[in-house]
């Protein structure tokens, strides 16, 4: 197994290096929030107990896929949190036509789009107004970033779906990101997004639930009028 120490950036580094082997990783929080590397630092004794004494369950997570013309991420072109189109801090608003297997599904005019796995719900996609999704909802949200039509919403599509989106730039580039991997790009392209062939193996001890770690991540039931 891996075992990554710090925070979910560097768990999320992690994966393009786990790639499709299978091998679990269990992830040690260094750092801040830690919806992926779970285990607390004080805790690292017990739950190094836990594993040796295989008290513990896999959590397969779904991964997306983005392909195009050009390979801009080369064989790691997957995320486990989110794919995002995101104009330039110099730039103008961007506009992203996306299709839904096939079929015209919306323009989005603003400041990009996110699309997001059900882990990747409570990371960016949550802080522009996404919804947080179950892992085991088997589904894919689509949030805009600041979009010049207020009508727009975010929306949950299935994880079967097959996403096309083409970013259309006039002066300005814009830019694409995978989890943590970055590319900036200068012409008008399209995208193919889909639900990656293989998943992540999270290592989740038995004491640990998705219910939980919202809790305690987000801060739920600790506002003084509950008490």
């Amino acid at each position: 197994m891996f075992i990554t120490l710090r925070g979910d950036g560097t768990l999320l580094d992690m994966v393009a290096m786990i790639s499709d082997s299978g091998i679990p990783v269990i992830g040690i929080n260094f750092g801040r929030l830690g919806f992926l590397a779970s285990v607390n630092k004080n805790d690292i004794p017990a739950a190094i107990y836990a594993v040796a004494n295989k008290n513990y369950s896999i959590d397969g997570r779904e991964l997306l896929q983005i392909d195009c013309e050009q390979p801009i991420f080369g064989a790691n072109n997957f995320a486990i949190n989110d794919i995002t189109f995101h104009k330039r801090d110099d730039a103008a608003m961007i506009t992203v036509h996306a299709f839904l297997n096939d079929e015209f599904l919306n323009s989005y005019w603003g400041d990009g789009i996110i699309v997001s796995t059900s882990t990747g719900s409570t990371a960016y996609s949550l802080s522009c107004g996404g919804p947080i999704i179950f892992p085991a909802s088997n589904s894919i949200a689509i949030t805009p970033i600041s979009p010049h039509n207020l009508n727009v919403r975010p929306i949950v599509l299935p994880d079967s779906s097959k996403l096309t989106f083409e970013v259309e730039v006039r002066s300005a580039n814009y830019l694409v990101s995978c989890d943590s991997r970055t590319a900036v790009l200068e012409k008008t392209m399209k995208f193919h997004i889909r639900k990656a062939d293989f998943k992540l193996n999270l290592i989740r001890l038995n004491n640990e639930s998705y219910l939980s770690t919202l809790r305690n991540k987000l801060l739920w039931g600790l506002d003084a009028r509950n008490y």
